[in-house]
């Protein structure tokens, strides 16, 4: 009799679970706000930077979300 059990897509992906909030938090934490503007020139963080502010542009914009999930990936992986 074959496993019946699903099989968890996203078992593998280090993203799943992460909230948004909680990647900007770190990454402002451990980077600050010029060296994250410098990696990813965007004004949410060039432009009188916030969670809130960068949290409503990073849900908007799905280039720019994807490239702060790959910086977060980076980050984590230094460690």
């Amino acid at each position: 009799m074959e496993n019946s059990k699903p099989t968890n897509p996203q078992a593998n992906n280090p993203l799943h679970g992460v909230k948004l909030a909680d990647i900007l938090e770190l990454l402002e934490r451990e980077l600050g706000w010029e060296k994250m503007g410098d990696l990813i020139d965007i004004r949410c963080f060039n432009n009188k930077p916030s969670i809130k502010s960068s949290l409503s542009f990073l849900r908007k914009t799905p280039w720019a979300r994807t490239k702060v999930e790959e910086l977060y990936l980076r980050q984590i992986k230094a460690k």
